[in-house]
């Protein structure tokens, strides 16, 4: 991750502030001034000097994070309840959210959707344990934002039209992995390499339909909604979160609850106990596992959560595909409680959406993850399964400007026959020499399984060769298994390899993590 300077000094030292409330003024005034340094609008810009975070790492276990956290400050406790991805998909980075919740400036708890709602029950412990600690010393400030074009932060998307959503898995395959082509000739959206698109899906509308039928109603009825009045089906479908209610949902379904043992048995899955069975809970399963709840349509939809937009890697460059953005999507589907249950963001392209729909869309820009600056670098990418995205963007755009630097891609999934995403275009780029190594690793393809990290350590000696000579290293993918299993094989290769004690090669790779050689898209 690259260092982000703190904002300019705008608030004197002598102002009566303490030190975080001046941070904050700072870059608020910054963006709202339009001053270098600072944004209020996407919260994307840390607010104080560099910080040693030893919690900001996704393959801890929440309760490790928090239990590093204790001693720290009130904003940090609250930092390490996030998924500490920095994925931008909330419009902060981690720091950045855990700072606008405790200053007052961002009242939605919700908005982190890989922690889900683990993070935002263990926010909230932590805001009121410390809540005392706010009067004087928070600053209660509503959120100014800047003017952006549209398309370039989420509270103000462009409007994307869908091209095509077709597979890239061969008949076989226990996988729907999903090519998306949007076009963006009506919009002024742009991107670059390594950035991500956050898309406004919509729900499931067979889900949102039994909904409706469970509560009586036809979808019809105006309802009031930020300010405006929407068909209740379009506020199901597109406003409010149905797949995962919020705690404050189930309180509420329990004051509606005209039966006394469930209402015991909401109140109790509100604070993480009850039915082991509803623990996963959507809106319809509670619906119809507390047959005597009759909620008002105003209460049920304000103690909704929003629906949080979904963050997809770009697939493409720019500079190979003008007016259009690609992303790879895998459709997840899976079967519980008699019901088939979709992914609302892959399901939604994969399955809802239609050629010719026109979607809400916007650019998360990338916190340095992008190809090599310098044509000449050498670039190692590993990016099994979907984590392939960027990459096929990298390649895009390297091939584009003519880079000269040599590229080496790691990729894998289960069969070679079934998975190998975009085959004819990684063989055909290795063909005419654009792709200088190509290593695989299908896990399925034999007995013993082999990993993108089993072809690593089997290349340790070439590999350590290409980061002596300048490469950068780059991981896309799941973080708690492949990314985590991928570094450690370059510690292991920096020792065994490299020469380096155990501690020496952990100096090593955040080394190359400060000088923006090793990065990271991972989720």
């Amino acid at each position: 991750m690259n260092a982000i300077p703190p904002p300019p000094s705008l608030i004197p030292e002598t102002a009566p502030f303490s030190t975080e409330q001046r941070a904050w003024l700072n870059g608020f005034f910054a963006a709202y001034l339009g001053v270098d340094g600072g944004t209020a609008e996407t919260g994307l810009e840390a607010s104080t000097e560099p910080e040693e975070f030893p919690w900001h790492d996704p393959t801890l276990l929440l309760a490790e994070r928090l239990a590093l956290s204790e001693d720290s400050k009130p904003d940090r406790q609250l930092m390490a309840a996030m998924a500490q991805l920095d994925c931008g998909q909330c419009g902060y980075l981690c720091q950045t959210y855990a700072e606008a919740v405790w200053s007052g400036a961002e009242a939605d708890t919700g908005r982190c959707v890989p922690g889900g709602k683990e993070t935002q029950r263990k926010l909230k412990e932590p805001l009121a344990a410390l809540e005392s600690q706010r009067d004087g010393s928070a600053l209660a400030a509503p959120a100014v934002k800047a003017s952006m074009p549209a398309g370039q932060s989420r509270d103000r998307p462009a409007l994307a039209t869908l091209v095509d959503a077709h597979p890239l898995n061969r008949p076989g395959s226990e996988k729907d992995v999903r090519h998306v082509v949007l076009d963006l000739s009506a919009t002024d959206l742009t991107y670059d390499a390594g950035d991500s698109l956050g898309v406004f899906a919509r729900k499931n509308p067979q889900l949102v339909q039994a909904v409706l039928d469970r509560l009586g109603a036809t979808g019809e009825e105006m309802v009031a909604f930020d300010s405006e009045a929407l068909p209740l089906r379009q506020v199901l479908l597109s406003k409010v979160d149905i797949a995962r209610p919020s705690d404050e949902c189930m309180l509420f379904l329990a004051t509606r609850a005209f039966n006394g043992e469930e209402a015991l048995k909401l109140q109790a899955l509100a604070a993480g106990e009850g039915p082991a069975e509803l623990a996963d809970a959507d809106l319809l399963d509670l619906l119809l596992a507390f047959p005597s709840v009759m909620p008002s349509l105003p209460g049920l939809l304000a103690s909704l959560d929003r629906l949080q937009p979904r963050l997809y890697s770009i697939a493409s460059s720019s500079k190979a595909h003008p007016r259009e953005v690609h992303l790879t999507v895998s459709a997840v589907r899976w079967d519980s409680k008699a019901r088939t249950r979709t992914g609302i963001g892959s399901c939604y392209l994969a399955d809802f959406a239609k050629p010719g729909d026109v979607i809400p869309v916007f650019v998360q820009k990338s916190h340095g993850f992008a190809p090599p600056a310098a044509d000449a670098a050498p670039a190692i990418m590993v990016g099994p399964g979907t984590g392939i995205a960027p990459f096929r963007a990298f390649l895009e755009e390297r091939e584009a400007r003519g880079a000269s630097g040599r590229n080496w891609l790691f990729f894998g999934d289960q069969k070679r026959t079934t998975d190998f995403l975009y085959e004819d275009q990684i063989v055909d780029w290795q063909r005419r020499g654009l792709l200088t190594r190509l290593d695989l690793a299908f896990s399925r393809d034999q007995a013993e399984k082999i990993y993108v990290q089993t072809r690593m350590r089997e290349n340790a000696g070439e590999l350590w060769a290409w980061l002596e000579q300048g490469a950068h290293f780059y991981v896309c993918g799941d973080a708690k298994r492949m990314a985590s299993d991928v570094e450690k094989a370059l510690l292991e290769i920096a020792t065994e390899i490299g020469g380096r004690t155990p501690a020496e090669a952990k100096a090593w790779l955040d080394g190359l993590a400060k000088a923006g050689r090793y990065q990271r898209d991972v989720y």
